[in-house]
């Protein structure tokens, strides 16, 4: 996953709400979010390669995501795949500061990564990077993630950040359509504004906006999931091909 934005215990009627685009090599099988057949009461993706996902839910209101930390010079082959750090939490139940604590004393077996687990609205944050200081407990607010520190503002971030702030409701109405508009922003910024991560610049164009389309390497699904107070609502997905086109739906309610 590339790009996520949260909203915790900001809108009292959905005090979770979590919007979020994964972007990867098409070439990577994975298959859509559903309930894990070992595992029924986790609803997620997976990825086929390594058998972890990205972003995924747990007896309605234990939830997971992850980004990488963008660090080309600093990548490692022999690292433990990253998306374990998700499906670890998701099927087990540690609670979740004390899950993250775990994580953060053997983040140096990963790759850079920045993780959130949460249980409602209750969430924490840590990453493995210079650009983190440790576990941190997220205090009730709208947050945006991509691949660099929580609420680092690239532009991609700030855009969707801004565009979802405006559209997200309080009168405890729920519309996933205008989420999904948001999440399918093709928007490149300017050259001038593109951050700096070690990559091509033809790549950084790439990378910078919203929702990415190419051959190789894409948006390859956006979701979102929202939890009333009472921990029931709905988990949303879309998945694309390599042209950008949604292939398929799923919306599981969550109980």
């Amino acid at each position: 996953m590339c790009i996520a934005y949260l909203s915790l215990g900001a809108d009292p009627k959905w005090p979770v709400f979590i919007a979020a685009n994964r972007d990867e090599f098409h070439a990577r099988p994975a298959l859509p979010a559903g309930p894990w057949p070992e595992a029924p009461h986790v609803i997620a993706g997976r990825d086929l390669t390594a058998g972890g996902t990205w972003l995924g839910l747990s007896r309605g209101h234990r939830w997971a995501l992850l980004t990488n930390f963008r660090d080309p010079r600093s990548h490692r082959d022999d690292a433990l795949s990253r998306g374990e750090l998700v499906s670890g939490f998701l099927r087990g139940d540690m609670p979740a500061e004390t899950y993250i604590a775990d994580v953060h004393a053997r983040s140096g077996q990963y790759n850079g990564f920045n993780l959130i687990v949460g249980e409602g609205a209750q969430a924490w944050y840590v990453g493995n990077h210079a650009a983190s200081t440790g576990p941190v407990t997220l205090a009730q607010g709208r947050y945006a993630l991509s691949n660099h520190a929580l609420d680092t503002p690239w532009p991609k971030v700030e855009r969707l950040r801004t565009r979802l702030d405006a559209l997200l409701p309080e009168n405890g109405t729920m519309q996933l359509e205008p989420v999904y508009d948001v999440l399918r922003d093709g928007v490149q910024p300017e050259d001038d504004h593109l951050p700096e991560t070690g990559l091509p610049l033809e790549m950084e164009r790439l990378l910078s906006s919203v929702f990415i389309v190419s051959p190789e390497y894409g948006t390859r699904c956006s979701t979102i999931i929202a939890l009333n107070a009472q921990g029931s609502g709905i988990f949303s997905e879309i998945t694309y091909d390599s042209a950008g086109t949604p292939r398929e739906r799923h919306d599981w309610p969550v109980a």
